[in-house]
């Protein structure tokens, strides 16, 4: 299989949305497109046209990753992850870390000195695979009422 990362098109939407749906399935929960998962939607609108990027990983037909960064506007020089989301068959492969060096490359590519990015308490995998790129938590946690079910995050 020859997957590539390239920015996400419109034509992929469904795509991106069954492939983070499955992951949000995984720990009980599902997508809330009316809700904390809107942005899917628009991707152009709520990451190009403010300055940021939406990437997948895909082949010709299917998308097996995805992951954003989108520039703070309030805060120059400070940016956050969103969206990094990878197909459980390709866990553990490396692809992962292909996404994430893509994203640190892109903010530092776009003058983003710092990163910031809340993650679901509940996805303990993943808080091991940021802190193996480097990223601590700082101690916050928010409750959030906008997805399909309550949920929490770390910053």
């Amino acid at each position: 299989m020859s997957l590539t990362i390239r920015p996400a098109r419109s034509d992929d939407r469904d795509n991106i949305i069954a492939l983070i749906d499955g992951v949000y399935r995984e720990y009980g929960d599902k997508i809330h497109l009316a809700g904390a998962d809107a942005d899917l939607l628009d991707i152009d609108g709520a990451y190009r046209t403010t300055s940021g990027e939406f990437v997948v990983l895909a082949d010709r037909e299917s998308v097996f990753g995805t992951h954003a960064v989108l520039p703070l506007e309030e805060r120059p020089g400070v940016g956050t992850f969103r969206r990094l989301y990878l197909a459980a068959s390709l866990r553990g492969q490396g692809y992962g870390d292909v996404l994430m060096r893509w994203a640190i490359q892109w903010a530092q590519s776009h003058a983003l000195m710092r990163i910031e990015f809340w993650s679901d308490t509940r996805f303990g995998h993943a808080h091991r695979f940021f802190a193996r790129h480097g990223f601590a938590r700082d101690g916050r946690t928010r409750e959030m009422d906008d997805g399909a079910m309550p949920y929490r995050e770390h910053l």
